[in-house]
């Protein structure tokens, strides 16, 4: 049975509704004229665990179905969601949307299959593929394991997440897509303790797979690994310096400041609006010719791809920034559609409940020419930065803080000691003008981000290959 089937039986069977039912609702809403419309169906189960002191702290399970129906017409949106998955009941809120149109253009809708568009996932339940028990013993092996590692540890907490999540999105062109979406999540977080001091590591990882994914060589097992290096390391780490300085970035998760200082400033709404730090400057340079990114949710398997986005558009992998030129923007459909271009397949919502705006899949930097030990050899003196916690970031004036879990001095061309305290504050256009060298070690993160916007969470990648900066403010707790 095909995905659609699958989705269909999943979600409308129950309810007794049809093909025809959603032509019904499509057809009250289309009754006026509109620039778009669309019901968003989705079926989602959550599962989530954690270990913490040696025994399970929590093992809760959720489901969550609705529906969402949406009607645009210019820039005006009537939406309204329900629970219920019943024709009547959507019927109603179609009728209640369509309200708000008054201009836009006449449609005629009858369901029928899109062809043509590609999966980067197997259609898999993960929270199958081990039971109860088995999950436990996972968790309990990944705790005893990692508290041999120091005799400093004074705490272990692990938590396990699983997602199957159906969807179903059908257009007032008379589209109807579907997608089965797994989603899996381990992190280990270790605290040592030592001289009255504490600190902290956390590593994990994930895909759009199932739990075999952390028994594969050892993934979980590594996790606990890296998390206490990276304790070990905070233990031993003096005061960052403050000042201004040359900063090397990491591959991998430092790409999370890309991310948030450039990533949202490149989406579709805040620049139609002009309230970006990039609006209006497509076409223009807005980086140094070492720069290239992309946004790519086709990566097989990862955190933040998507076969379809949720108004049911096939994703793509959008070049953003080519050699340092802007060359476009992520959309969806109605940002896209007011700035006269096409959706890039970046319209997504956290559930059924939420509007879609543009928002990022898989976001990073492309690989360079420059070895990494040679981006190193090549400051006199300067700061390391590995690993990234928490940041900040203004759309419109694109000026961003940054705090550094993990970071090292560099000094004559070498990395030296570990620092704590340190903050990345700068400017992401400016920022990107003074990227001066970029490593051949592009990197992916683990599989572990998760991207806020408007009150609304859903999960994404970012990556980059190490990267020279010249000159980014850094504060510290020494001078």
């Amino acid at each position: 049975m095909d995905i659609l089937n699958q989705v269909k039986q999943s979600i409308l069977s129950p309810y007794g509704m049809e093909d025809k039912d959603i032509d019904v609702i499509m057809d009250s809403m289309l009754s006026t004229t509109v620039d778009d419309a669309e019901i968003y169906f989705q079926a989602s189960h959550f599962e989530s665990w954690v270990l913490e002191g040696g025994i399970v702290k929590e093992g809760s399970h959720s489901i969550e179905q609705g529906a969402g129906v949406r009607v645009v017409a210019g820039e005006k949106t009537g939406f309204a969601y329900s629970d219920r998955i019943e024709l009547s009941v959507l019927l109603e809120a179609a009728n209640n949307v369509k309200a708000i149109a008054r201009q836009g253009q006449t449609a005629q809708s009858k369901i029928q299959k899109r062809a043509g568009w590609n999966s980067y996932y197997d259609p898999i339940n993960p929270l199958q593929s081990l039971d109860d028990q088995e999950k436990i013993a996972l968790l309990r092996k990944v705790d005893i394991e990692t508290r041999k590692l120091d005799h400093r540890i004074e705490e272990v907490i692990i938590s396990l997440v699983g997602v199957h999540e159906k969807v179903m999105v059908a257009n007032f062109d008379g589209s109807l897509v579907a997608d089965i979406r797994p989603l899996t999540r381990m992190n280990v977080t270790v605290i040592l303790a030592e001289n009255g001091k504490r600190e902290q590591g956390s590593m994990g990882g994930g895909a759009r797979t199932d739990y075999g994914y952390f028994l594969d060589q050892d993934k979980a097992l590594k996790y606990g690994q890296e998390a206490v290096r990276q304790a070990v390391v905070n233990l031993q780490a003096i005061d960052a310096p403050a000042g201004n300085m040359t900063v090397v970035l990491g591959s991998g998760w430092p790409g999370i400041l890309l991310h948030e200082a450039i990533g949202h400033g490149l989406e579709g709404d805040f620049n139609r609006k002009g309230t970006s730090a990039f609006s209006g400057k497509i076409g223009e340079r807005v980086a140094s010719d070492l720069c290239t990114v992309v946004d790519d949710g086709t990566l097989m398997g990862r955190r933040g791809s998507l076969s379809i986005d949720d108004e049911g558009v096939p994703t793509e992998n959008t070049v953003l920034i080519e050699k340092g030129i802007l060359k476009a923007y992520m959309q969806d459909k109605l940002n896209a559609r007011l700035m006269g271009v096409k959706s890039t397949g970046n319209g997504r919502r956290e559930s059924y409940a939420h509007l879609p705006m543009p928002r990022m899949t898989n976001t990073y930097m492309l690989a360079g020419k420059h070895d990494p030990e040679e981006i190193v050899k090549s400051v006199k003196k300067g700061l390391y930065a590995k690993n990234f916690g928490g940041g900040q970031v203004d759309i419109t004036s694109g000026k961003f803080v940054f705090s550094a879990s993990e970071a090292y001095l560099i000094e004559n061309g070498k990395i030296t000691q570990a620092v704590k305290g340190a903050t990345l504050i700068g400017n992401g256009p400016d920022v990107l003008k003074k990227v001066s060298m970029v490593g051949t070690d592009l990197e992916l993160d683990s599989g572990v981000g998760t991207c806020g916007k408007e009150g609304q969470s859903v999960p994404v990648g970012v990556g980059q290959p190490t990267i020279k900066i010249d000159g980014l403010t850094v504060g510290g707790t020494s001078v």
